[in-house]
């Protein structure tokens, strides 16, 4: 996107007029000082916030989103178990051929690593505080962050609410009986660990590099991002908890809500097209006139 600067010549009558000589002196250069990109940014950056919250929309987002996954998270873990008879009649060549193989994985050590990675995420976040940038919207980054969490809440708990899918697990005989029966073994779709992994790290990254855009952090931080959702998922396929679609469709909600909502909250004003003037003072004074097309 082009842009054209330029800098209005200074009120010069109107400044001597209103400042004695002995207490302002203009030098003939400064009148047509070119604002310089670091004074351009500091100004942009002062007068204009990275994120703006529009209550009236963002606090029912979190109220609803946040209330439904508290109550349905207490009702899709204590769905009533299956009989065995259920079980013994459940048919691998029902499974698509895709998924098929997840049904012969079941390890509780692979299931314990994606446990302490979900678990691990959550506070993530917090390390933004480290910088002081991000620290002074702490408040706005906070909300903006359990909006995030709600929002993927959300859709998480209400697919498994209305929708019944049984686990890989437990279609596999080798697996012990009692464990498949179990109500929570019908909770295969989507794969929450992995969407809410995805939706705090991808969040992470995403806001970091909405403060600091030149910054050549930002890809370890979007690396560090998609190992974590990576790594869970192939935890969840081997812990037989996840089909591969149920993971695919995890990680792709999660990333999309950790890095969409923090977008949509992106402040417009200095993106937008036409003319935008900021006043100027330093070396000389003046307006500053930006024009984007």
């Amino acid at each position: 996107m082009k842009k054209i600067a330029t800098t209005l010549l200074c009120f010069g009558a109107l400044l001597s007029a209103a400042f004695p000589q002995d207490s302002l002196t203009v030098k003939p250069a400064d009148s047509a000082a070119v604002v310089s990109n670091d004074n351009v940014q500091f100004m942009q950056t002062k007068k204009q916030p990275v994120y703006k919250i529009k209550p009236g929309v963002d606090i029912p987002v979190l109220l609803i989103g946040a209330g439904w996954s508290g109550y349905a998270f207490t009702k899709i873990y204590s769905k009533d178990p299956s009989t065995e008879e259920q079980i013994e009649n459940l048919d691998r060549n029902d499974v698509i051929p895709f998924n098929r193989s997840a049904i012969d994985h079941y390890s509780q050590k692979a299931k314990d690593v994606g446990d302490a990675i979900f678990y691990g995420s959550m506070p993530l976040p917090l390390l933004l505080l480290a910088d002081k940038k991000i620290r002074h919207d702490a408040g706005k980054v906070g909300f903006m962050f359990f909006e995030t969490m709600s929002v993927t809440g959300l859709l998480y708990t209400s697919s498994v609410y209305y929708h019944d899918k049984y686990r890989p697990y437990a279609y596999n005989p080798d697996v012990p009986m009692d464990h498949r029966m179990r109500g929570g073994a019908k909770n295969s779709f989507y794969a929450g660990h992995v969407a809410l992994v995805a939706s705090s790290t991808f969040f992470m990254a995403k806001v970091y590099s909405d403060y600091h855009p030149n910054s050549g952090f930002n890809w370890v931080l979007f690396t560090i991002a998609g190992g974590a959702t990576a790594t869970t998922a192939y935890c969840r396929y081997a812990a037989g908890q996840h089909f591969p679609t149920d993971i695919m469709i995890g990680a792709a909600q999660g990333t999309l809500a950790g890095i969409l909502i923090p977008h949509w909250h992106k402040n417009k004003t200095l993106q937008s097209k036409g003319l935008t003037v900021l006043p100027m003072a330093g070396q000389s004074y003046g307006v500053y006139a930006l024009y984007r097309f």
